[in-house]
């Protein structure tokens, strides 16, 4: 259907509306100043002089008064939501994720609305729209009498002044959500409301003349197209809903460019009063004088219905066009909005911009609300709701968008942002429902806690993030353990956890040392059970053992002469300590640094003990996710990001594509700490976390006392990190929870390997794996303990067979060797017995 435009195709319309204004419109513009200087007349000095006869003096007063008052009205930006967009590695496709508003609004063009909300709009608001000059004379006029009779400003207004009186009320609304808004700016918001829409006596008809000003010099300004579309995206209908394309989507589950004539009338309707018309409210949305609730979801009858309101089809009834059962079917639901339709609905057949069977049939058709709540904040993106916290949490602390934390929140949901994010849908799913598989949202005496994220090996982007803990942020859940705002994957700036004791997984960074250092994985350590006299640290002073503590392994095993590749594979805790003692703790520090694991204030971890070489430090999942995708990588570092871009609602990027990675690690170093890391999970402690679906994997076991217990891997496309333990307290978790990682890991893993692949590691350095071998020398018949010196200085590890004899007594010699002589790798234990010397 073609909108009926006076002489004038839509288009033709269009091209008119959109030149510059023309001397037809100047003197429109003229007519109009004419016109409103009468009216001014009559409402500037009718109230106070009652019977004066308006001639002379009042008009020229009237004129004045029009001519001070401001023309040109600034049209700040409405306010738009903020919309978070998901992608998906199956499709490539972007969907929303969730919005954030304190006005939902959408948008549209006006191409995108639909001939038919146009027509009703216009022949229940302004049917004369497009041949006045921002003000309807007869319209005007009537409102005039009505205001003289009643006392009060009425009606009358046209699309341009509707448009101007949402402007104002929207800058009431900015100003008091301004970043600088006080406690009291609820009651400046309300009292600048009140001026804006119903100001009475002299007041409102100051108000009315100022609005009549404005909407002169709109016309001016803009083309009558330009003007109807801003007013439909500024509107309000009812409650957060604004603009058609929202009040589409949420009434009636389509669009504003798909909405049948009956759809359309309601929405018509609804802007006239929208409060009170809403059809979201099955309850009722209009309070009667009896305190009852009227404009309520079908009850079976029609008894509430304001007089006359149902004239249209009370007519037909009347006539014996429709039954009573039809008459009942079509106006027994929200009642006061299917009169306020019936109203559009005759405007437009009067105006014959529908036909008489459309008409009839919308008639008779109920007001069939289908109301779809738009998905708003994080609590409604489902399996995606600590995601959403990370990104959003990201958003809150970045100075980019504002320098406040009020500033960063109203840019938020007043904005217009377009965050595009870097989630990946189909494994966030996987993640979420693995995460529901094994771990349970909360557990008798403990405050269970469990975290799985995924990132993209090579762009830092996280795919995924999920929680064991239901996602809310009201305060009614407080106390309820498996309720939770915090992302626990996160760290105190993005999402508000301050992490946990990374157990055995943070044995990286020493391994990493380790090879940096030009250290054989090969080579032979004395990993027994002992106590550690010193350790070198060039940060805060060497540690040293002053009680002479020892650290024990997992299960009480006593450890034994290997290798940094078979310490790792076991996760033997002593076998680290000895390699800890032959490098400086201030270099795993930044090792650790350089990889993004750092101490919450972002500087380097304090590590000033021996024991925090195995991982006694508080650190986020994400950031040691981040580490073992970096080894993945080839030693590539690349930022965490949960954000692929941020455009702001004029197109400009306020946060770019993510920056590149750079090289933190030799891809030497990298490559050989992954292949010891990939023996970790083929056969060693991690192997039970190996989904075994034919893509390599390096990873890490980690558990920190039995409060805390970790599961580190990687592909060479994404990472897993899996967290489980104490959210909060040191309760023993391990004996219920603790093989709960595992699983976890393997089927997130999994989904990942399916989704993105992953190839082969890089082969490790053969400098950083080779075996150094030494000529054992022949020391019996030496003094035990310049043998024993002897021994250790060609790097071989020394053990005495039996008590060692007091220095010169008859007993200290090596009485025998093993083994007595030939090649033996360094580091190699060669066992001394003290004793008699035989005779040469």
């Amino acid at each position: 259907m073609s909108h009926s435009f006076p002489d004038l195709t839509r288009a033709e319309s269009t091209r008119r509306d959109l030149s510059h204004p023309s001397v037809g419109a100047a003197l429109g513009g003229l007519a109009g100043l004419i016109v409103m200087s009468m009216v001014a007349g009559i409402l500037v000095v009718l109230p106070f002089v009652p019977g004066l006869v308006l001639v002379g003096q009042a008009g020229n007063a009237a004129l004045d008064l029009f001519e001070e008052l401001p023309a040109h009205l600034t049209i700040e930006q409405s306010m738009l939501p903020t919309t978070v967009y998901a992608r998906d590695a199956d499709s490539g496709d972007e969907k929303v994720l969730t919005r954030f508003y304190e006005q939902n609004r959408m948008p549209v063009t006006y191409e995108q609305i639909s001939p038919t909300m146009i027509d009703a709009i216009l022949s229940s608001e302004d049917p004369r729209y497009f041949t006045h000059s921002g003000i309807d004379l007869i319209g005007t006029t009537r409102a005039i009498l009505g205001n003289v009779k009643g006392g009060q400003t009425q009606g009358g207004s046209s699309i341009t002044q509707q448009y101007v009186k949402n402007v104002l009320v929207q800058r009431c609304e900015l100003e008091a959500t301004a970043p600088e808004a006080t406690e009291d700016d609820s009651e400046t918001l309300q009292e600048c409301w009140r001026k804006v829409t119903s100001a009475e006596g002299s007041d409102g008809y100051i108000r009315k003349l100022q609005e009549m000003r404005y909407a002169i010099a709109l016309e001016k300004r803009y083309s009558k197209v330009e003007i109807l579309e801003r007013y439909l995206n500024i509107a309000n209908f009812g409650g957060t809903i604004y603009g058609i394309e929202a009040a589409a989507r949420y009434y009636f589950n389509t669009s504003a460019s798909a909405v049948s004539v009956g759809q359309a009338a309601v929405l018509a309707g609804v802007v006239q009063n929208p409060n009170s018309y809403r059809i979201d409210r099955p309850e009722g949305s209009i309070a009667a004088a009896s305190g009852e609730r009227v404009n309520k979801a079908p009850d079976g009858a029609v008894d509430d219905v304001s007089p006359g309101t149902l004239a249209a089809l009370e007519g037909l009834r009347g006539d014996g066009a429709i039954t009573e059962e039809q008459y009942v079917h079509a106006a027994d639901g929200y009642s006061e909005t299917k009169g306020r339709q019936l109203y559009v609905l005759s405007r437009m057949h009067e105006d014959r911009k529908i036909a008489d069977a459309q008409y009839t049939e919308a008639v008779l058709d109920p007001v069939r609300p289908a109301v779809t709540p738009p998905t708003s904040g994080c609590a409604g993106t489902g399996d995606a709701a600590y995601f959403c916290q990370y990104v959003i949490a990201s958003i809150r602390s970045d100075p980019r968008f504002g320098d406040t934390a009020v500033a960063r929140e109203t840019r938020l949901r007043q904005g217009g942002l377009q965050i595009h994010t870097t989630v990946d849908a189909s494994l966030q799913e996987s993640v979420a429902e693995a995460m529901r598989r094994h771990v349970p949202a909360s557990a008798e005496g403990l405050n269970l806690g469990g975290a799985v994220v995924n990132v993209e090996v090579g762009t830092g982007r996280v795919l995924a993030i999920a929680q064991n803990t239901n996602f809310t942020e009201d305060e009614s859940h407080a106390e309820d353990p498996s309720y939770s705002a915090l992302v626990y994957a996160g760290d105190p700036a993005r999402g508000g956890s301050a992490g946990f004791n990374a157990g055995s997984t943070f044995k990286i960074f020493t391994l990493l040392a380790w090879l940096e250092a030009g250290r054989s994985v090969n080579e032979r350590v004395d990993g027994r059970v002992r106590a550690i006299p010193r350790v070198k640290n060039s940060c805060d002073g060497d540690w040293v053992n002053h009680s002479n503590v020892v650290v024990r392994n997992w299960g009480n095993q006593p450890g034994y002469v290997g290798t940094p590749a078979e310490f790792t594979s076991r996760s033997l805790n002593s076998g680290y300590l000895a390699m800890a003692e032959q490098l400086d703790l201030c270099d795993i520090s930044r090792v650790a640094s350089r990889l993004g694991v750092k101490d919450l204030a972002g500087g380097d971890l304090t590590m000033n003990t021996l024991f925090s070489v195995l991982g006694s430090a508080n650190v986020s999942p994400l950031a040691m996710a981040n580490a073992y995708a970096t080894v993945a990588s080839g030693g590539m570092f690349c930022p965490t990001t949960a954000i692929e871009r941020v455009v702001g609602p004029n197109g400009e990027e306020i946060i770019p594509p993510p920056a590149a990675c750079t090289r933190v690690l030799e891809a030497g170093v990298a490559a050989t700490a992954a292949s010891v890391l990939q023996d970790v999970m083929n056969g060693g402690t991690g192997s039970r976390a190996n989904p075994w679906d034919g893509t390599p994997i390096i990873g890490k076991t980690g558990s920190h006392e039995v409060q805390q217990t970790w599961m580190m891997e990687s592909s060479t496309k994404v990472a897993t990190g899996v967290w489980v333990g104490n959210a909060t307290g040191l309760d023993d978790m391990t004996r219920r929870f603790g093989e709960r990682r595992y699983a976890l890991a393997r089927d997130v893993q999994r989904a990942a390997n399916s989704l993105f692949g992953g190839g082969r590691f890089a082969e490790a350095d053969a400098r950083l794996t080779k075996r150094f071998e030494a000529e054992v020398p022949d020391v019996v018949g030496m003094p035990v303990e310049e043998a024993a010196a002897r021994l250790e200085a060609l790097g071989f590890t020394v053990h005495l067979d039996g008590a060692v004899p007091e220095p010169e007594s008859a007993d200290d010699k090596v009485s025998f060797q093993e083994p007595a002589g030939g090649l033996l790798e360094r580091g190699g234990t060669v066992t001394l017995r003290p004793g008699d010397a035989p005779d040469s």
